[in-house]
């Protein structure tokens, strides 16, 4: 077999990859299609786990070894020439939020399958082995916890997490890993699944979540990093509930404490931007209380969801305390109380240089335009980087954004990003 040999798969290789490829992200829209509108691949849930079984039958049909961790994350590899020499994996989740996109995530795993069928079939054999990873559960919008499937490979998931409800049914992750044939007492006993030190890197295709490829006129990103976030899932405030005739003065309108938190973090968001500088705050969901609001109620009580980003971990600090102070001058301006909550947080994660290097580079020894890209979005890679593997990102142009039915990822970029990570894979030797 040979080692290093860049840009040796022939057209006929790449054309086979290329059906594989098509085949399977058909299956997977087909096979976890929401009844109303796109795919869900709920943590934990059907879809996911139709997924996970899917792409590893796949795999097995391909000769991978397969395996799966307590936490039920998928690993197929395909072996390299030395036994003890540290592998290089490749992956993303398989998972999706409600009603997303097919290409979230999913892209990730298929790009690795098809870069190892690609040098499967050419009989290119690395030294260590290389290993795609079908990651559980990364979408914080089931148990409103960040990359648990990744953090329970690598032995870094919080205890306490297990206990997590997820937001539809409000069973525990505990029991949701138990129903799909899970071990989560296995986790708590350890060891980690994956040992950092026998990971010689970590690789991540994704699509881009924001239009910015799409508006450079490049198929691929190189990624340079992704954004350190806190997060309240569910920040309460607390007012009186009074009559709608109530005058101004006399009234503790939580909404309107709400109301006025989202619009003082907006214009913070205006501020740094007209400093040029990288943040961003989301409220992904805002209501009263459904079983005591109406139409001619003051609402006693809002409860909202908090995300805040940066690609500093200063600014990250610096973020938190800008929305204490927000909470502090709200609480006496409107006479209301804020309860934050639980606290969750993803440390900032810089992409290595020297990945980012090789990447660029040979995608321009084969004519690929390519840009750096700092990711929006969180990322499995993350975790890794946390735990002392170098990572890489590699993005995908991808109209109509992501975490909706409407990801418009073209199969023709997605295999370029299959050809350079391919590439990247040969050259490692």
């Amino acid at each position: 077999m040979c080692s290093d040999r860049r840009h040796a798969i022939d057209p006929s290789t790449r054309a086979a990859a290329r059906d594989l490829v098509v085949r399977w992200f058909d299956v997977l829209a087909r096979g976890t299609a929401d009844p109303v509108a796109g795919i869900t691949r709920a943590s934990y849930g059907p879809g996911e786990q139709f997924a996970h079984d899917f792409l590893r039958a796949e795999a097995a049909a391909l000769g991978l070894g397969i395996a799966q961790d307590a936490a039920l994350n998928s690993y197929m590899s395909l072996p390299g020439r030395d036994l003890h020499a540290p592998a290089i994996m490749i992956g993303s989740h398989l998972d999706s939020v409600s009603q997303g996109g097919n290409f979230d995530g999913a892209a990730g795993v298929v790009a690795g399958l098809a870069a190892l069928f690609m040098l499967q079939r050419q009989r290119v054999a690395l030294r260590g082995d290389v290993t795609v990873m079908g990651v559980r559960a990364e979408e914080s919008a089931w148990f409103q916890t960040s990359y648990i499937g990744s953090r329970a490979a690598l032995g870094r998931l919080a205890p306490e997490a297990l206990q997590c409800r997820r937001v539809d049914t409000r069973t525990s992750l505990a029991d949701h890993m138990r129903q799909q044939g899970g071990d989560p007492d296995a986790l708590l006993a350890g060891p980690p699944f994956l040992d950092p030190a026998r990971i010689r890197a970590f690789m991540e295709v994704h699509i881009e979540q924001a239009p910015s490829l799409v508006e450079a006129g490049v198929p691929l990103g190189i990624g340079t990093g992704i954004p350190g976030n806190f997060r309240y899932p569910e920040i309460t405030v607390v007012g009186d509930t009074a009559h709608v005739g109530l005058p101004r003065r006399f009234r503790r309108d939580a909404l309107v404490a709400a109301a006025r938190f989202v619009a003082r973090m907006d214009a913070l968001w205006q501020r740094w931007e007209d400093e040029g500088r990288s943040m961003a705050f989301t409220v992904g969901r805002l209501h009263t209380d459904a079983a005591n609001d109406a139409m001619t109620k003051v609402a006693g009580e809002a409860r909202f969801s908090l995300d805040v980003r940066a690609y500093d971990a200063g600014d990250v600090t610096a973020l938190h305390d800008d929305v204490l102070a927000i909470v502090s001058a709200l609480q006496e301006e409107c006479g209301v109380r804020f309860e934050l909550g639980r606290r969750t947080h993803a440390p900032v994660a810089t992409a290595a240089p020297d990945i980012q290097a090789t990447l660029a580079e040979l995608a321009r020894a084969r004519g690929i335009p390519c840009v750096p890209l700092a990711s929006p979005a969180s990322h499995d890679a993350a975790v890794f980087h946390e735990a002392g593997v170098p990572m890489g990102l590699l993005f995908v142009r991808n109209r109509n954004g992501s975490h909706n039915p409407h990801e418009a990822m073209d199969i023709d970029d997605f295999m370029l990003a299959v050809d350079v990570l391919a590439d990247w894979l040969m050259a490692q030797g």
